[in-house]
């Protein structure tokens, strides 16, 4: 029998609380009863809703027994505070598992997916064990590092913020052994008095849990990247670069986007690469090079970085490609549409310019969030970038896009709309056979809504229902 992940009694010496009832075993750890699953540890948190309200419905779901701050009709542990106690477990579970290697990664752009492809490397290289979907925040990081199991051998950890002073202590709650940034853009500006350069220092924090010796991997094309540099090498971290400068560590040459996979040309500590991908966008170039190195840093073997490069699925809403059928032939739908900020705007445009297509290049755009007063600028500067990529008709919906709206020239403009469900009627109205087409926008301005109107264009979907 499978060793559970925590014992009733473990929990106890973890979290400092006493046991409730009977004792039991768990095999993993939820705080949301939508996504219990059958032998899962329930944490009672505070927030909108007291967790303590949904005992009974997560032990009707397949909870075994749950972590909480004051008595219920289940086995439990009590403790004086729910989410210190979380905080707690994951610090219990990193100090039972001393072999595992862990590597923390953060940046304006690119984070999500580069944790998952560096963790499709470490499931090759042995177990691992990893941050699911975007868990980056003060309660996901804990609640990632309880769910490792003690046989770990690797782990990579996503670590995000909007404010000053989060990433440092879920920096020390990993203590990976290799962080990377990704880059450093105008992306939570608003949060921050200093524009960007908050951002950087607030990125720099992950610095701040990286034990000795560990590795920093760090975009060399970035302009923060002395800044970050300067601050890794004051906790003695041992610098790795990626970029185009022939002085990388990991150096991007070529970046060849095909239709639903790109040939990337680099040069890893000298060496000559050439290996395929299954993603587009432009941005993948220097991503696949910090992947690399992370993988690199966290002791896997070349072949295996590579392999899990070659098979890595763009995800949902980050760049996942379609083909959808019309009546009278096919056109390709990119999905940007779970995140968006100018960075990532512009990288996106260029993979588009770079596309051979048989129809027109269009573009949907909703909001960019979290922008601060030069939201309307940033959005604005757009046109330059999509005229660059040779891009014929820009769709914008929200009050945001207008900026950019009013910056096109009338041969470009496809379409306006208030709001992104109106905007997903106006583009499935003009979309045609051949036409090569993405949506990109901010998930809190419902870009998704755009990607469904088009999907549900597809006739063989229509045919099934």
């Amino acid at each position: 029998m499978a060793e559970p992940l925590w014992t009733s009694e473990e929990i106890v010496a973890a979290t400092g609380g006493h046991l409730s009832g009977a004792p039991f075993k768990v095999n993993g750890v939820s705080i949301d009863t939508r996504s219990i699953e059958q032998g899962d540890l329930f944490v009672a948190l505070g927030g909108v809703r007291d967790g303590h309200e949904f005992i009974a419905p997560a032990m009707a779901g397949g909870a075994t027994g749950a972590l909480v701050s004051k008595g219920v009709d289940a086995p439990s542990v009590v403790v004086g505070d729910t989410l210190r106690a979380l905080e707690m477990l994951g610090e219990a579970a990193r100090e039972r598992a001393p072999q595992v290697r862990r590597g923390a990664i953060t940046g304006s752009v690119g984070k999500t997916s580069v944790t998952q492809a560096v963790r499709a490397g470490l499931m090759l290289a042995g177990k691992a064990h990893s941050s699911v979907k975007s868990y980056n925040n003060h309660i996901d990081v804990p609640l990632t590092l309880a769910r490792m199991p003690r046989d770990t051998e690797r782990a990579v950890f996503e670590i995000g913020m909007n404010h000053a002073d989060e990433i440092a202590p879920l920096s020390r709650f990993v203590r990976p052994h290799a962080v990377a940034i990704t880059t450093v853009g105008p992306v939570h500006v608003e949060n921050f008095p200093d524009g960007e350069e908050g951002v950087a220092r607030a990125k720099a924090e992950i610095f701040a849990g990286l034990e000795p010796g560990g590795v920093a991997v760090l975009n060399a094309d970035n302009k923060w990247f002395d800044f970050l540099s300067a601050e890794a090498r004051k906790v003695g971290a041992v610098v790795r670069s990626f970029g185009s400068a022939e002085n990388c560590d990991a150096r991007l040459v070529d970046f060849q986007p095909q239709a639903g996979y790109a040939v990337v040309q680099a040069r890893l500590h000298g060496k000559a690469l050439d290996f395929p991908i299954l993603q587009t966008g432009f941005h993948w170039g220097p991503n696949s090079m910090a992947v690399l190195l992370m993988l690199e840093a966290l002791g896997v073997d070349l072949n295996d970085s590579l392999a899990a490069l070659g098979s890595f699925e763009p995800l949902a809403g980050r760049g996942a490609e379609r083909v959808i059928r019309l009546a009278g032939g096919e056109f390709t739908l990119v999905d940007e549409s779970y995140n968006a900020n100018p960075v990532s705007m512009g990288a996106a445009f260029a993979a588009l310019g770079a596309r051979m297509v048989t129809g027109r290049r269009i573009v949907a755009l909703t909001d960019m969030l979290e922008l601060g007063v030069e939201g309307p600028a940033f959005h604005a500067g757009l046109a330059e970038p999509l005229d660059r990529a040779g891009v014929e008709l820009v769709f914008c919906a929200g009050p945001l896009m207008k900026s950019l709206w009013d910056a096109l020239p009338p041969t470009r403009r496809g379409g306006y709309a208030e709001t992104a469900v109106e905007l997903g009627l106006l583009i499935a109205k003009a979309v045609e056979p051949g036409d090569l087409v993405m949506v990109k926008g901010s998930n809190g301005s419902r870009a998704g809504a755009v990607v469904a109107a088009l999907g549900a264009l597809d006739v063989r979907s229509q045919e099934k229902g």
